[in-house]
């Protein structure tokens, strides 16, 4: 209680003591070289305009409301991005009740749903009332034009049809944001109490495919963007505390929920992965399915033979926000490599790989397939998959420069 009180002390005198100042920080592009020969690819993050961020964003205790109102005053360009966020943050509160009360015999969200989704997955009831909890919420901000979920089989048109069935609930839409999501990474773990989580990314929305009231077809297609064009993306995890993670393109925040008084806390300014590492993060039971590259550089790994000399040990949880969490703040390599079985992975590109990618890239990491930058990935369709090998940085160069020589052979 002591701790509550403390950060409602502190928010309120940042609220009414700090004022923007020239000490303001942006973001400054990062390149990572390979340490391979001049020959080899390497990985670097395309500049961008990031917003101004001051010491109200970088104060321990201040909370997300507080962060996003001081981030809207600094870079009014953005301003629209608090209501969304508003939203989500509303919507992870919620999701994390569920989640805790989802195995109570009497929880409506308990068990299967009895239905399929476009993945060929059972959906349990839990990812079908977050799916219509997270939509809802982020309708009715006024602030979106298009949304694609995991659970949905098509992007969801909010400009058109969608819209006029409710005018009156909604005022001054600006339609400036296409938000991509899964409403519930690893809902298969959460009768085993594993932790679970809620991937978000965030486009600016093309004002140009409504004409004449009429909704074009490409408003459909806003949503098949590159990494590299991502505003904003976040996750929630659902674990021992609620934590919201979010990176707007200047750095990684990391919120922890303090459920006395309902707020999520800053709790870690500005993540930064540690650049070498020492943890596999891997489904190694399919090793003998990946390609050359990814075996023998996993293999080195795990002897202490690779280019840091140190013998990596396994942590694998099977959940994807649970283990890129853990990487962001311990490092380590997280990855999901294709196979033999699933050539291209099993993570799909646009609302996991994407986003995680952004965070882990804010965050000093590298994200890549093996031979692409994940960010640089245009899809195809909403639910593509991909290969997804991202953490700490000098671990991911080895593993890039281990395809780039076996490419050049």
């Amino acid at each position: 209680m002591k701790l509550s009180v403390f950060a409602f002390l502190l928010t309120a005198n940042v609220a009414a003591g700090f004022t923007p100042s020239s000490s303001s920080h942006a973001f400054t592009t990062q390149t990572f070289a390979s340490t391979a020969d001049a020959d080899t690819p390497t990985m670097s993050r395309t500049q961008t305009t990031a917003p101004v961020f001051d010491e109200v964003c970088d104060t321990v205790g201040v909370t997300l409301t507080r962060f996003m109102a001081e981030v809207a005053m600094l870079n009014p360009e953005i301003a629209e991005l608090a209501t969304l966020f508003g939203a989500i943050d509303t919507s992870c509160k919620a999701i994390s009740g569920l989640v805790k009360r989802s195995q109570l015999p009497s929880s409506e969200t308990l068990g299967y749903q009895g239905e399929v989704n476009i993945q060929g997955e059972d959906q349990k009831k839990l990812d079908v009332i977050t799916n219509d909890l997270l939509k809802r919420a982020l309708r009715f901000t006024g602030r979106l034009g298009v949304l694609a979920s995991e659970e949905e089989d098509e992007p969801v048109d909010l400009v058109g049809k969608g819209r006029q069935e409710q005018t009156d609930l909604i005022v001054e839409e600006t339609d400036k944001y296409v938000v991509v999501f899964d409403p519930l990474d690893g809902s298969s773990n959460v009768d085993a109490g594993i932790p679970t989580g809620t991937i978000i990314g965030v486009y600016e929305h093309d004002e140009n495919c409504v004409v004449d009231g009429e909704v074009q077809d490409n408003c459909l297609t806003n949503c098949l963007q590159a990494g590299t064009n991502l505003v904003a993306s976040a996750y929630c995890l659902y674990s021992s505390s609620t934590f919201f993670v979010l990176t707007l393109g200047n750095g990684v925040y990391m919120f922890t929920l303090d459920e006395n008084i309902g707020e999520f806390i800053l709790a870690k300014p500005d993540v930064k992965i540690p650049e070498t590492s020492s943890i596999l993060s891997f489904n190694e039971a399919n090793i003998d399915k990946w390609d050359e590259p990814m075996k023998e550089t996993v293999y080195k790994w795990r002897e202490g033979k690779g280019k840091s000399g140190n013998r990596f040990s396994s942590r694998y949880i099977g959940s994807m926000v649970g283990d890129v969490h853990r990487t962001l703040l311990y490092g380590g390599v997280f990855g999901y490599p294709g196979d033999t079985k699933n050539v291209n992975g099993k993570l799909r590109l646009l609302y996991e790989g994407a986003p995680m990618s952004f965070l882990m890239e804010q965050a000093g990491g590298l994200s890549t397939t093996g031979t692409e930058r994940v960010m640089e990935i245009t899809p195809d369709v909403v639910h593509q998959r991909v290969p997804i090998v991202m953490g700490s940085k000098n671990d991911v160069q080895e593993l890039i420069d281990a395809y780039a020589a076996a490419s050049s052979k």
